[in-house]
């Protein structure tokens, strides 16, 4: 069974916010960070892993990322805030 997940990265708290959907987080999160895409991630330094989800449904995955996507600043900053109130970089807690 293959997972699929919804990501929010962040350039710093409450900074550029920017939402994506991979099959393989920790790869997605590094190449985020080693800014090999040009792009927007890129431009503005958005790198930070804020918050993710997990489902193994991929249609349910691009609908949430499609849902997030349509979601007021401030319910994304909640939506973090609810699971990582430091704004912590969790990418450091998934490769581990």
């Amino acid at each position: 069974m293959k997972n699929y997940y919804i990501y929010i990265l962040a350039s710093k708290k409450n900074g550029t916010l920017y939402i994506g959907v991979t099959s393989d987080l920790i790869r997605r999160v590094q190449e985020h960070k080693a800014k090999i895409a040009d792009g927007f991630t890129k431009k503005y330094n958005v790198d930070k892993l804020m918050y993710y989800e997990q489902t193994e449904n991929v249609n349910s995955a691009l609908d949430r990322e499609k849902s997030l996507k349509k979601w007021k600043r401030d319910w994304k900053i909640r939506l973090i805030e609810e699971e990582n109130p430091n704004w912590d970089d969790l990418y450091f807690n998934i490769i581990l």
